[in-house]
């Protein structure tokens, strides 16, 4: 059934450049600064993110930036001067200001554009959670939905989009105020690996901590087999920092209880990767509550 309307996402959402082409999903990019040189975003150099996570590796220290308002705007007004109503999935608030960049582009195109519906969604999701809800939005809308009727169903789904993942290195969240410079050191020198996840209102939240790497890799599981509400056809949705046995490791360990689903795997992108380093392993799925 033909879509009434067309879905906008940014790339926080950690999808792969083909599933933008294939669901028809237009992408607005995030960009960084690495080294003295500006990546991605509108007019940003292209880093290839084996490239990246080498550079991050080695002891670059990379710094993102929002989606502008104007950039948002020039994304945006191509579509509605056409005559298309927009639906915009955006990068949760508790993380970044774009989301609050689309409302102010949204207001100052729906006042020249009064006869089309510009609806922002704050997901208060990341990385391939984002990702995760955007690809519900999509299903939805091939239904033959309502901008409207997607827009609320996506409402009342996202605080059901679980992101539970584990980190490598502490010197990445230290870094971003999400734990103490003790912790971070005591930490590495003992090999405890958090595992965090993303609450309601869209904030990294440290939920636990375990002995080791594989250790941290079950607790991502045990906590999906306590929260998951998978229907047959739901899929789950791994990203990770640059660390492909750790996540057949993890895929291993779904196989025994979700090896029904459709399993779903992209490196995290160079935006999210700044902030949560190399190593990064992570696992999104619908469930009873974050």
């Amino acid at each position: 059934m033909q879509r009434k309307f067309v879905i906008l996402t940014d790339t926080a959402s950690d999808l792969p450049e083909e599933y933008y082409t294939e669901h028809d999903v237009t992408a607005i990019r995030l960009g960084f600064n690495m080294d003295g040189v500006l990546y991605e975003g509108e007019d940003g150099a292209s880093l290839d993110v084996k490239e990246f996570y080498a550079r991050l590796r080695g002891g670059s220290m990379p710094t993102t930036f929002q989606v502008s308002p104007e950039q948002a705007k020039r994304k945006i007004e191509p579509i509605v001067r056409e005559g298309n109503d927009a639906l915009i999935v955006a990068f949760s608030s508790g993380l970044s200001g774009t989301y609050n960049s689309y409302v102010v582009a949204a207001r100052e195109l729906s006042a020249r554009y009064p006869e089309r519906k510009i609806l922002v969604l704050d997901s208060l999701c990341a990385s391939l959670g984002e990702g995760l809800l955007v690809d519900y939005v999509v299903r939805k809308a091939d239904t033959g939905a309502t901008i409207e009727e997607t827009y609320r169903y996506a409402e009342g789904l996202k605080l059901h989009i679980c992101h539970y993942f584990t980190v490598d290195n502490l010197f990445h969240l230290k870094r971003g105020g999400r734990v103490s410079a003790t912790t971070a050191v005591i930490g590495t020198m003992l090999k405890i690996k958090p595992v965090l996840h993303v609450a309601d209102a869209g904030h990294l939240i440290a939920i636990g901590k375990a002995m080791g790497r594989r250790k941290s890799i079950s607790a991502l599981v045990e906590h999906m087999k306590e929260l998951q509400i998978l229907d047959r056809d739901d899929p789950i949705f791994i990203s990770h920092g640059d660390c492909e046995e750790d996540v057949e490791y993890l895929i291993s360990l779904l196989k025994n209880d979700f090896a029904d689903h459709k399993i779903y795997v992209n490196q995290i992108g160079s935006v999210i990767g700044t902030h949560s380093g190399a190593g990064t392993l992570a696992v999104f799925f619908r469930g009873k509550k974050r």
